[in-house]
C-alpha cells in the first residue's frame, strides 16, 4: 500500500499561514504595549486603544463634574482621550491663566467646540470666535448696562418671583412634596424669555403645564452637551436615528417658535412706530432684548455689525435664554440646598431680610402688612399674599445692594457650585501648558470652575457651607463676582448680563426667604444639574 506523505510544498503553505497569524498577534500585542507606554505618565482615566476613554466617561455622564473633581483633586491638570481628539481637564491657577489670559488668542472656541454647538448656539456669542466674537460683546455689554434693560428686568423678575411664591404658598398650605429645581427652571425660562422675546411662555402658571417650546428647548440642550462625549454622533445625524433623531425634531419646535416671534415683534415695532406707541414709552416695545437687536439691526443697515436678518437674532436672543435661564436656576437650586442644610445661616438671611424690610417701610413711609393669624384661613391666606406683595415692591435694584450677607451667600453658593462648571476652549496650536502639559491643535482644554475656584481642592469639602466662610466673604463685599469665582488674578473679565445675573439670584431668593421654611426631603448633592439634583423632591411649610 502507498503511503500518502505531506510533500514539502504542503508544509510550507501550512507554517506560512501560521507564521501570519503569529506576526498579526505580534503587531496587535506590540501596538497595545507602545500604547500603553505611551500613556505611562498620563493623569486621568484609562485609555484604550481607539475608544481612548469613551466607556467610562458614558458611565459617569451623570455625576460627570463629581467624577473630573476626583481626578483634579490629585492631579491638577488630566487628560481624558476620545476618538479623534483628547480633551485636557485644568485646575491649576496658573495653567488657567495661561488659556484665559495669557495666550487667549491661542485658545478660541474651536471648529470641534462650534460643530458640537452650532446646531443650538448657531453664530451667537457663546459660540462664536474672533471679530464676531468681540463685536457681539461690546454691543451686548452696551446694551445690558442701560437703565432701560435694567430696570426692565427688575420688574419682570420681581414678577415670576411673586409666581413662585404664590406657588409655594398653596404647597405649604397643602403639605405638597415639590421639585425646587423644577419649579426655578420654569421661573427663570419664562422670566428670562419675557426679557429675550418679550412674550409669556406660561410654565410657571399655577397648574404647571407642558410647554413645547420649554420641552425642546431642554432636549436640544443636552443632546449637544452629549455629543462631548458620544463618538457616534455624527453617524446617528447621517442615519436620523436616536437622539440626534430626537435633537433635529427639538431645534425644528424651538426654531419654529423663535422665529415666530421674531416676525411678530418686528411687525409689532411697525405697528407702535405708526401709531406713536414707541415714542409714549411701551416698555414691551422698547426694552426686550429682541427688540433692541432689531432696532440695531435696522440703525447699523449693512455695516456688518450681523443683527440685520432673521437667523441673526435668533441666535442673539437663544444664546442669551441659555445663559439667563440654566445659570439662574441652577444657582438658586443649590443656594436653596444649602441654606436648608445650614440652618444657622439660613437663619442670619432671614434677619437681615426682616431688617430690610422693616427699613425699607420707613424711607417708603408704609405699614407693613399683618400676616398673622386672621379670622380665617382665607384671611390668613390674603394678609401673607398681601404681605409678600408688599415685600417685592420694597425691592428693586438699587436696594439690593443693601443686603449684603444675602450677596455673600450668593457669591459663596457659585464658589462652590459654579453656574457654569465647565469652560471648554478649542487649540488653535500646539503648545505647552506652564506645568508642562502639552496640547495639541485640533484638542479641547476644559476649565473646571467646578474643582475650586481658589485652587484649593474641593473633594473633601464640596457641600460645606460654613458661616464663617459667608462671614469672612461678607466682610469683603466682593463687587467683582467673576474675579472671585474665576480665581484668576487679572484673568476673569465682566461678562455681559452678568450685572442682571445676580440680582436676579438674589431677586428671586429674597422673596420667599422671611417667611417660609423649606426642609428637604430629597438627596444629597451630586453636582448634576438636573435629574440627580437634590431639589428634586422638597416640601415647602410655613
Amino acid at each position: 500500500m502507498e503511503e500518502v506523505h505531506a510533500t514539502p510544498e504542503t508544509s510550507f503553505f501550512l507554517l506560512t499561514g501560521l507564521h501570519k497569524y503569529i506576526a498579526i498577534f505580534l503587531v496587535v500585542l506590540s501596538w497595545i504595549l507602545v500604547h500603553k507606554w505611551s500613556l505611562r505618565k498620563q493623569k486621568g482615566p484609562r485609555s484604550w486603544p481607539i475608544i481612548g476613554a469613551t466607556v467610562e466617561q458614558l458611565r459617569n455622564y451623570h455625576s460627570m463634574h463629581d467624577w473630573l473633581v476626583e481626578y483634579l483633586s490629585k492631579h491638577r491638570t488630566v487628560t481624558v482621550d476620545m476618538p479623534f481628539t483628547s480633551y485636557t481637564y485644568i485646575a491649576d491657577p496658573v495653567n488657567v491663566e495661561h488659556v484665559l489670559k495669557t495666550n487667549f488668542t491661542n485658545y478660541p472656541k474651536g471648529d470641534v467646540y462650534r460643530s458640537y454647538m452650532h446646531v443650538l448656539l448657531g453664530d451667537g456669542i457663546f459660540n462664536a470666535d474672533g471679530e464676531l466674537w468681540r463685536k457681539q460683546r461690546k454691543t451686548a455689554s452696551f446694551e445690558f448696562a442701560s437703565k432701560n434693560l435694567r430696570d426692565f428686568s427688575a420688574i419682570v423678575f420681581r414678577e415670576y418671583s411673586l409666581k413662585l411664591s404664590s406657588i409655594l404658598s398653596q404647597a405649604s398650605k397643602t403639605g405638597k412634596v415639590v421639585d425646587m429645581q423644577e419649579l426655578f427652571m420654569r421661573m427663570t425660562l419664562d422670566s428670562i424669555c419675557k426679557v429675550g422675546f418679550g412674550v409669556e411662555i406660561g410654565t410657571l402658571s399655577p397648574d404647571l403645564p407642558e410647554n413645547s417650546f420649554a420641552q425642546a428647548f431642554d432636549a436640544a440642550n443636552i443632546i449637544v452637551t452629549l455629543r462631548f462625549i458620544d463618538p457616534l454622533w455624527r453617524l446617528k445625524r447621517f442615519l436620523h436615528v436616536g437622539s440626534e433623531a430626537l435633537l433635529e425634531q427639538s431645534i425644528k419646535l424651538v426654531d419654529e417658535f423663535t422665529y415666530s416671534v421674531i416676525r411678530r415683534r418686528k411687525a409689532e415695532i411697525v405697528e407702535a412706530r405708526a401709531s406713536g406707541k414707541q415714542e409714549k414709552g411701551d416698555e414691551q416695545i422698547k426694552h426686550d432684548i429682541l427688540s433692541r437687536f432689531i432696532e440695531l439691526g435696522e440703525a447699523s443697515g449693512d455695516d456688518g455689525s450681523g443683527f440685520g436678518d432673521d437667523k441673526s437674532l435668533r441666535d442673539v436672543v437663544l444664546n442669551f435664554v441659555i445663559a439667563g435661564r440654566d445659570t439662574t436656576a441652577t444657582t438658586l437650586s443649590w443656594f436653596t440646598y444649602m441654606a436648608m442644610s445650614h440652618p444657622e445661616v439660613a437663619e442670619k438671611l432671614r434677619r437681615e431680610l426682616s431688617a430690610f424690610e422693616a427699613e425699607r417701610a420707613r424711607e417708603e413711609g408704609v405699614t407693613l402688612v399683618h400676616s398673622g393669624a386672621g379670622a380665617g384661613a382665607a384671611d390668613d391666606d390674603a394678609a401673607f399674599a398681601a404681605r409678600v406683595a408688599q415685600f417685592a415692591s420694597l425691592l428693586n435694584y438699587d436696594s439690593l445692594g443693601k443686603l449684603v450677607y444675602l450677596h455673600a451667600c450668593v457669591t459663596e453658593t457659585l464658589r462652590l457650585y459654579p453656574s457654569v462648571p465647565q469652560d471648554p476652549k478649542g487649540i488653535l496650536e500646539d503648545d505647552v501648558l506652564p506645568d508642562g502639559t502639552k496640547v495639541k491643535a485640533g484638542g479641547m482644554v476644559t476649565y473646571v470652575p467646578y474643582h475650586g475656584a481658589d485652587g484649593v481642592q474641593l473633594g473633601a469639602r464640596r457641600g460645606d457651607f460654613p458661616a464663617g466662610a459667608v462671614d469672612q466673604r461678607r466682610r469683603r463685599v466682593p463687587e467683582r463676582v467673576a474675579v472671585q469665582v474665576h480665581g484668576v488674578p487679572g484673568g476673569a473679565k465682566d461678562l455681559p448680563g452678568q450685572g442682571l445675573g445676580v440680582p436676579a439670584d438674589e431677586d428671586g431668593i429674597g422673596h420667599p426667604v422671611p417667611l417660609l421654611q423649606v426642609p428637604a426631603v430629597g438627596g444629597t448633592p451630586r453636582g448634576v444639574p438636573h435629574d440627580d439634583h437634590p431639589l428634586h423632591g422638597a416640601r415647602t411649610q410655613a
